[in-house]
């Protein structure tokens, strides 16, 4: 009966047919997104011909394949495949999915020219999905895997025409452009780049421009001190041209890359927002690591932060990994189904479901309030002060120091913890360090639209509607923000707590 409903659903899905026998390469799989992009694949697509991954090795584990059994098969992210069917997911891992040892930063992939050529003569499709999101990383490095190593990606279709390439970017190419975002070329919001005809920017000179710039770094620096220097010229390039950060920075520099080198070819390039817990796929709450909003509440959990600049009405654009995770599988099939164009799709919640950054905070403190204790990894006791929002002058000058009026100092350290001793100093250290990494995204002055998506997902059909559903306005805020982001946070991504007590401590030195 089982394989009756499966096989009734192939027959109807547009999706499922199209991916049937199709044999794809993805990177990234040690990351977030790309463990349950592939998770996704293994459950829906079952005929799927072929699963490629791109790993680099390591000092554990130097080749792909051991990587793989042992640091990505062992996530909890397949539990629900496992659970299902354990024979039959192994049986598939061990015949569907071949681990492919190599660094896609390196030409050929470090593969070598043979090795590369017959690879992409096996391939139907790549999904590019590693990256470096670090938002302050150093330039150089940056630079190597958002952007130049998509050189090595356009490789692989100048050896097989035929390849259709799906680039995993992010809707924060945006940069400092403010209000309506659609899936088009962004222009930067700084200093001009010249534009192509085919409509991306020609970043050439920039990217030489931007290389003579780290060498000149590196022949003046070196250790800690030429780190620092790439990192902080990273930024000053990055707001030179538009943007808040490196990553967002050097993404759209790949993603201009890219079109020119694969233009007219088959190119898709999905934007997320700011990626977070699966809504239901494959559990509800499941994530991997602390994500860019994660890190402000676990610091707000842990009471080192209650004060924060942002926009309280301005909307915070969060969506659920497994909405994304969709997207890339309708889109990769529409461009194996059709290929030969070139398709930007965004996958958000601003326009159609927004959720202000006021309404996030509300229902994040509603939720500690009432239920701190069901979250034992992530909350240690009760917050004791509320999580405020402040327009980015005011947050300046208290953290600078400068000198405000009583009533108004008054209150920013009650919040802060009360007296000017270490801990508050510390703790505003905290605040200041996550508001130069983050303040950009609290404080939106955007609205990301993915009218295309929508209209990608509705031509589709109803049953890929059902398979692979992308619409935001699914999820209600105060459930997923309460009930199943907190939950899937304390559940997957914060570890145990190691309390140990003064009198156990004593008793282990004495049987000791």
């Amino acid at each position: 009966m089982a394989n009756q409903q499966v096989n009734q659903k192939e027959s109807s899905s547009k999706v499922l047919r199209q991916l049937r026998g199709k044999r794809v390469l993805i990177t990234g799989t040690t990351g977030f997104l790309g463990k349950v992009v592939l998770e996704k694949l293994i459950r829906t697509v079952p005929d799927i011909g072929g699963i490629y991954l791109l790993i680099r090795g390591n000092k554990r584990h130097p080749d792909a394949r051991s990587r793989f059994v042992n640091e990505i098969a062992t996530s909890s992210v397949f539990d629900r495949l496992r659970s299902a069917d354990t024979d039959w997911f192994e049986t598939f891992l061990e015949e569907r999915v071949h681990c492919i040892t190599g660094e896609v930063t390196e030409p050929c992939f470090g593969l070598g020219e043979d090795a590369c050529h017959k690879l992409a003569g096996e391939l139907d499709a790549v999904i590019n999905s590693a990256a470096s999101v670090n938002f302050r990383e150093e330039l150089d490095k940056a630079l190597m895997i958002n952007t130049l190593c998509l050189e090595n990606i356009a490789g692989l279709v100048r050896r097989n025409s035929r390849l259709a390439v799906l680039q995993v970017s992010t809707c924060y190419v945006n940069g400092m452009n403010s209000g309506p975002v659609t899936e088009s070329v962004i222009k930067p919001a700084g200093e001009a780049i010249p534009r192509s005809s085919e409509g991306y920017y020609d970043i050439e000179e920039l990217v030489q421009l931007l290389q003579d710039k780290i060498a000149d770094v590196r022949a003046r620096y070196s250790g800690k001190t030429l780190e620092k220097k790439l990192v902080d010229l990273g930024i000053r390039e990055a707001n030179r041209y538009g943007w808040s950060d490196t990553y967002t920075f050097t993404k759209w520099l790949g993603e201009q890359l890219l079109m020119k080198a694969l233009n007219g070819r088959s190119l898709t390039i999905v934007r997320p927002s700011i990626i977070e817990s699966a809504l239901e796929e494959p559990a509800p709450g499941w994530i991997e690591g602390v994500k860019v909003a994660d890190a402000i509440i676990l610091a707000y959990a842990r009471e080192k932060v209650t004060l924060f600049p942002g926009k309280r009405s301005g909307v915070i654009d969060v969506i659920p990994v497994d909405l994304v995770a969709n997207a890339i599988v309708l889109s990769l099939a529409e461009a194996l189904a059709e290929p030969g164009r070139r398709r930007i799709y965004q996958c958000c919640s601003g326009s159609s479901n927004p959720v202000s950054l006021g309404q996030f905070i509300d229902h994040l403190m509603a939720e500690s309030k009432a239920n701190y204790a069901a979250y034992d990894h992530l909350f240690y006791r009760q917050p004791s002060k509320p999580f405020i929002a402040v327009n980015r002058t005011l947050f300046n000058l208290v953290v600078s120091g400068v000198r405000l009026p009583l009533s108004v100092t008054d209150k920013v350290l009650k919040l802060l913890g009360n007296s000017r001793d270490l801990k508050m100093l510390k703790n505003l250290d905290t605040t200041q360090s996550l508001a130069t990494i983050f303040g950009f995204y609290t404080a939106p002055d955007y609205i990301f639209h993915n009218d295309e998506l929508q209209a990608l997902s509705a031509r589709m059909g109803e049953v890929d509607k059902g398979l692979f559903p992308v619409d935001a306005r699914q999820i209600d805020w105060e459930v997923y923000l309460r009930k199943i982001h907190l939950a899937g946070l304390n559940r997957y991504a914060l570890k145990e707590r190691k309390v140990y007590s003064l009198r156990a401590s004593r008793q282990r030195k004495k049987a000791a």
